[in-house]
């Protein structure tokens, strides 16, 4: 009770501050959060920015489609789950229309629209919150656009407000562990460098965790450029085409190779230590450390697990758990099919 009522104090406290060591960082194990669609979309809080009708919702469509059906996008692996599209500028009579051009008939019942929304600080974040535990194997949802979701102000907007626009949508997308893609437009002013284009102040792409511009190669032309940025992805360069017959785009190339992480031998040996026939091993780092023969230290081990459980799930379909009991520390590795 006493460590209880000394937390709260300290919360309460304006001086408190919330620190955690190297040391803690390390001994910690991180929920894994797999990509959306493999080596193109990731969790977190991007832009996808173009001019008005470049063609944007029907990209948004697209990724929509794809990711609520699991299928192959261009050359890039998706991983299938329930997706949310917010089609603020859009009625369902027009996307009708627009998803039968592009799909046929088949159909995804993964896949939400809403055409009505509330503004951000009078409801928003609680519809898409709502919707989520509803539907918790929600991965992607879609703000098209970020300016129907803004909070009408009289005074123009500062690098301050569009930080905290964005921040409050972040704050949002990393508690669920989702991909929020929010659609906004391009300033008119040229620039040699794409992302200056972004409307608005720097403070939306600063809070954004990345951004895509599609940009095209001339207005009246059927090509397009997709220019990818963020923290957690190698930046890209996509050549697209739009099918005229599908309105869908489809890439011609891709100017940048995805740099892939090298073989890790020691995850290759922890991998091999769990099988179809035996797929749990469970037991302290010193036990696992003799048993793979390792020149690290049972801690050292221990520690680049916790560093590497989410690679070596990705890579190996391995969860790598770690428990604290009264005397000791269990690790347990259990090779999983899904």
């Amino acid at each position: 009770m006493d460590s209880i009522n000394e937390f709260m104090l300290q919360m309460t406290d304006p001086s408190y501050l919330p620190v955690c060591s190297m040391t803690e960082i390390y001994d910690m194990v991180y929920e894994r959060k797999p990509p959306i669609i493999n080596g193109l979309l990731y969790p977190g809080t991007y832009l996808f920015v173009g001019a008005p009708k470049v063609g944007k919702s029907f990209l948004m469509a697209q990724l929509a489609y794809h990711v609520s059906t699991g299928t192959t996008l261009w050359n890039y692996e998706v991983n299938k789950s329930t997706v949310l599209y917010l089609a603020l500028e859009d009625n369902y009579q027009r996307i009708q229309n627009r998803l039968s051009r592009m799909f046929g008939v088949e159909s995804s019942d993964n896949l939400y629209f809403a055409c009505n929304a509330h503004q951000m600080g009078n409801g928003l974040c609680e519809q898409i919150s709502q919707f989520i535990s509803e539907h918790p194997d929600t991965r992607l949802v879609i703000i098209d656009t970020l300016q129907k979701v803004r909070e009408s102000k009289s005074e123009a907007y500062s690098y301050s407000s569009d930080y905290d626009t964005i921040s409050q949508l972040k704050a949002l997308a990393d508690r669920f562990g989702i991909c929020l893609l929010i659609v906004h437009h391009t300033r008119k002013q040229q620039s040699d460098d794409r992302f200056d284009k972004i409307s608005g102040t720097n403070g939306l792409l600063g809070a954004a965790d990345g951004a895509f511009i599609l940009e095209k190669e001339k207005r009246t032309s059927n090509c397009a450029v997709l220019e990818i940025s963020g923290r957690d992805q190698q930046e890209q360069m996509l050549y697209l085409e739009k099918n005229m017959n599908t309105l869908m785009w489809e890439l011609t190339r891709a100017e940048s190779e995805l740099w892939k992480q090298p073989p890790d031998p020691l995850l290759d040996k922890v991998s091999r230590i769990v099988t179809a026939d035996s797929p749990v091993w469970e037991g302290t780092a010193t036990a696992l450390k003799e048993q793979l023969g390792t020149e690290l230290s049972a801690n050292a081990l221990s520690r680049k697990l916790n560093i590497n459980a989410s690679r070596l799930w990705e890579e190996h379909k391995v969860r790598y758990e770690k428990s604290h009991g009264h005397e000791s520390r269990t690790i347990r590795l259990t090779l999983c099919d899904d």
